[in-house]
């Protein structure tokens, strides 16, 4: 799994018990997991169809650094799966996993569409957006 983003851990970002508010973390996890099935897929409009039980390991304080692993597990017709691990970026300790996380790649009347993708893309990518006034 790789671990690209990490997060500073701020006094805004606490819940009444002065460690980091699950409910903040679940924002961020989403966040990179729809940045990264809209690489894959190539798309911009992907959304969040489920999202598994999620296990809150251990927590995080203000001044820690914590950093959110995703990784792509499978690949559907219209969707990708993906898994999920937060971990203390000093200690390593496993703060929370989500062992699947699908999203589903729409067209742009919303509806699910094919993607044709079977396998991770590590290639730098562009994102082709359908322009109504374009010539073909």
């Amino acid at each position: 799994m790789n671990f690209y983003t990490r997060k500073w851990i701020k006094p805004e970002d606490l819940n009444p018990n002065g460690t980091l508010f699950g409910g903040t973390l679940l924002r961020w996890i989403d966040e990179e997991a729809v940045i990264y099935a809209i690489v894959q897929l190539g798309n911009p409009f992907v959304v969040t169809k489920y999202i598994s039980e999620i296990n809150f390991v251990s927590s995080a304080r203000q001044g820690d650094i914590i950093e959110l692993g995703i990784e792509a597990i499978a690949f559907g017709t219209t969707s990708l799966t993906m898994k999920c691990e937060v971990r203390n970026k000093i200690t390593r300790k496993t703060i929370l996993s989500i062992e699947k996380l699908v999203f589903v790649n729409l067209n742009e009347e919303g509806t699910p569409t094919p993607h044709g993708r079977t396998e991770i893309t590590y290639a730098y990518m562009g994102i082709e957006r359908i322009n109504k006034g374009d010539a073909d």
